[in-house]
C-alpha cells in the first residue's frame, strides 16, 4: 500500500508534517518503538510508530531519524499523546532526510494503525502472490521446461521481496533465488533441515517455524507429486528424501489463503523435482543391470561393456571411462512395514552430491540401484580424480558422514538407522566385485556402532578398529573395567588426571619428553603418574603388550 491511502483514511487520525513529495512510497509492514537505535529490528518499507520515550532532548531527533532513513523506512508516525504538539526538531530532522513525518492524533491507539496496515498490505501481498503462481505457471506451459526451481525462487524474490531457498533433507542447498543475495551459510542450511525432518516425523502440521538469532524461518515440505499421487501410507517412506521450501518469513500470522498460495509454490517446485526424477530412471536402470552382472559372477568384458555404456549418462563428454566408487546404505526402521531399499536408494540420490555443490545437476552423475533392503550406489570419478592415489579419490566416509549426520538424526528420531560403506576406487570392470563386498562389509562396521548415522570408509578395513566392533559388550567391559575403572576411581578421589596422563603417553608413543611439554608437566612428575598407574593396574607401560592392552582398552571405553 502506498502511504498517501493511510493519509486519506479518516478513521487512522493521521496528520502530513512533512514529506508531501515522498506519499507514494510503499508501505511493506508497521513497526512501534520507543528505542533510541531500533535498526536491528528494521528491514525496509516500514511505518515507524513512536510515542517519543526515546527523546530526551532537542539533539535526540537528528541521530533517530537518521537510522530510521538509513535503514529505508517507509515513513515515521509520532504520537501526540506524550508531548502534544510534535516537537520542530523533529520535523527538521525529518525534512533534512527526505523522511515523511505524520503525527498521530491522542485519540488514536497505535493497535488501530497497525491493525490497518497489517490487513492491507496481507492482502495486497497475497493478491501479488497469486499473480506470482499464475505467471509461473504460464512459463511452465509455453515450453518444454520450467526453468527449474530457481525461476519461482526469482518471482518470489522481485516481486514480493520473499527470500527463499530449496533445500534437501541434509540441508544442501538446491536452488535459491538470485535476488535473494548471499546464500544461506552451511550451518544454517543443516538446522532447517533437521528441523523440518524432526517436525515431520511428529506430525506437526506445516509450514514448520524456526528463529535462528534474529531471523524466523517458515519451511514447506516439497513433495513428489508422483510418489503423493500413489498415497504413501507410511511418513518413513519420503521423509529423509523429500525436499523443502526455507522462506524468510513467520508464516504464523499469515491467513489462510496466503499459506495456500505457497502450497501451490511448493507443487510447482515439486513439479520440477519430479522431470527429474523421472530422468534418474535410465540411470537407476543401469545401476540395476551392472548390480546384477557383478553379483552374479558375470564376465569382467561383459560388466566393462555395461560401464562403457554408462558412462556417457552419468558423465557427458568424458572422453575416457572413469574410476569407479561403490557405496552401500540401509535404512532401518523399528517394527515398520517400509520397503527401505527404496528408502535408502531415494536417500542416497540426494546425499551422494558434494556438500559445496548447488543445484540438482550433479546428483544426475550419480547411478543408484536397490536390492532387498540395501541400496547400491555406482559413483563415477571424473579424470581430475582418477589422477589421484585411489585412497584420496572420490567420496570419504568420514566428509560424507559430518554433511549429513544432524539432519538425518532428526528425521530418523528414535526409531531408525542409517548406516553407509564407501569403496576404494577401482580402475576397472575386474575391480568392481571387490569394492562392492568392500562397501559392503564398511557399512557392517559402521552397523557395529552406536549411533543413529554410522559411516565407514574401506581405509578402516585395514585396522583394529575393524576388530572393535565385532567385540562382544560383556568382554568389551570386563576388559576395560579391569584395566581402566582402578584408575577411574583413583581420579575421582584424587583428581590425579591419570586417565588423561595415559591417554597422552600413548599417543606420544611412550616418550617421555613429548608426553611432558604435551601435558605441561616436569618430566618427574609424569614419572610419578606412570608409575602410580602401573602400580594400580599391574602393568608394565615398557613392554607393547600392556601399552597394547591399554590402547584397545580406551579405544573401547
Amino acid at each position: 500500500m502506498r502511504l498517501r491511502a493511510l493519509l486519506d483514511t479518516d478513521a487512522l487520525g493521521l496528520r502530513l508534517l512533512g514529506g508531501e513529495d515522498e506519499l507514494d512510497r510503499t508501505v511493506r509492514g508497521v513497526m512501534t518503538t520507543d528505542l533510541r537505535d531500533p535498526s536491528r529490528y528494521l528491514s525496509g518499507g516500514e511505518l515507524v510508530l513512536t510515542g517519543l520515550a526515546w527523546r530526551r532532548d532537542a539533539g535526540d531527533s537528528e541521530p533517530f531519524v537518521r537510522i530510521l532513513a538509513q535503514a529505508g523506512v517507509a515513513a515515521l508516525a509520532a504520537g501526540e499523546a506524550e508531548l502534544g504538539d510534535i516537537p520542530d526538531d523533529l520535523v527538521l530532522a525529518c525534512a533534512r532526510n527526505r523522511l515523511p513525518l505524520f503525527a498521530v492524533h491522542e485519540s488514536v491507539a497505535f493497535a488501530t494503525i497497525t491493525e490497518h496496515v497489517v490487513r492491507q498490505v496481507s492482502g495486497e501481498r497475497a493478491g501479488d502472490l497469486a499473480a506470482v503462481v499464475d505467471r509461473h505457471r504460464r512459463m511452465m506451459t509455453s515450453g518444454p521446461a520450467g526453468g527449474g526451481p530457481d525461476v519461482v525462487l526469482d518471482l518470489l524474490g522481485s516481486d514480493l521481496d520473499l527470500r527463499a531457498w530449496v533445500l534437501s533433507p541434509t540441508g544442501r542447498l538446491i536452488a535459491g533465488s538470485k535476488t535473494t543475495g548471499p546464500a544461506l551459510p552451511a550451518d544454517v542450511c543443516a538446522k532447517l533441515a533437521a528441523e523440518h525432518l524432526a517436525a515431520a516425523r511428529t506430525g506437526r502440521r506445516g509450514p514448520h517455524r524456526l528463529t535462528l538469532g534474529s531471523t524466523t524461518y517458515s519451511l514447506f515440505p516439497v513433495r513428489s507429486s508422483g510418489r503423493s499421487s500413489q498415497g504413501s501410507r507410511d511418513v518413513r517412506e519420503t521423509v529423509l528424501s523429500d525436499w523443502l521450501l526455507a522462506v524468510e518469513a513467520d508464516a504464523g500470522d499469515w491467513p489462510e489463503e496466503r499459506l495456500d498460495l505457497l502450497q501451490g509454490v511448493t507443487q510447482l517446485i515439486s513439479v520440477e523435482r519430479d522431470r527429474r526424477d523421472a530422468a534418474r530412471t535410465v540411470r537407476r536402470r543401469l545401476a540395476q543391470e551392472v548390480l546384477e552382472l557383478v553379483q552374479t559372477g558375470a564376465a569382467p568384458a561383459e560388466i566393462a561393456a555395461r560401464l562403457r555404456v554408462a558412462a556417457p549418462v552419468l558423465l557427458p563428454g568424458l572422453g575416457a571411462a572413469p574410476h569407479w566408487q561403490v557405496v552401500v546404505a540401509r535404512v532401518e526402521w523399528d517394527g515398520a512395514d517400509v520397503e527401505d531399499g527404496a528408502v535408502a536408494q531415494s536417500l542416497l540420490e540426494e546425499i551422494l552430491v558434494d556438500p559445496l555443490a548447488t543445484g540438482p545437476e550433479p546428483s544426475d552423475r550419480i547411478a543408484v540401484a536397490h536390492t532387498g533392503d540395501e541400496a547400491v550406489a555406482l559413483v563415477p570419478l571424473p579424470a581430475v580424480s582418477a589422477e589421484h592415489d585411489g585412497s584420496e579419490a572420490g567420496i570419504l566416509a568420514d566428509v560424507l558422514l559430518e554433511s549429513v549426520r544432524d539432519p538425518l538424526a532428526a528425521g530418523l528420531d528414535d526409531d531408525g538407522r542409517v548406516t553407509l560403506g564407501v569403496s576404494a576406487a577401482v580402475h576397472s570392470a575386474e575391480g568392481l566385485r571387490g569394492a562392492l563386498e568392500e562397501a559392503r562389509h564398511a557399512r557392517r562396521v559402521a552397523a557395529a556402532r552406536p549411533g543413529r548415522v554410522c559411516a565407514a570408509g574401506h581405509q578402516e578395513l585395514a585396522s583394529h578398529v575393524l576388530l572393535l566392533p565385532f567385540v562382544p559388550d560383556d568382554v568389551r567391559r570386563a576388559f576395560t573395567a579391569r584395566l581402566l575403572d582402578p584408575l577411574r576411581d583413583y581420579d575421582r578421589r584424587h583428581r590425579a588426571e591419570l586417565i588423561p596422563t595415559l591417554e597422552a603417553f600413548l599417543d606420544c608413543d611412550g616418550s617421555w619428553t613429548r608426553c611432558a611439554t604435551r601435558l605441561h608437566l616436569h618430566v618427574n612428575t609424569l614419572r610419578y603418574r606412570v608409575g602410580r598407574i602401573e602400580q594400580l593396574t599391574s602393568r608394565d607401560l615398557s613392554r607393547l603388550e600392556d601399552k597394547l592392552d591399554f590402547f584397545l582398552a580406551l579405544r573401547m571405553s
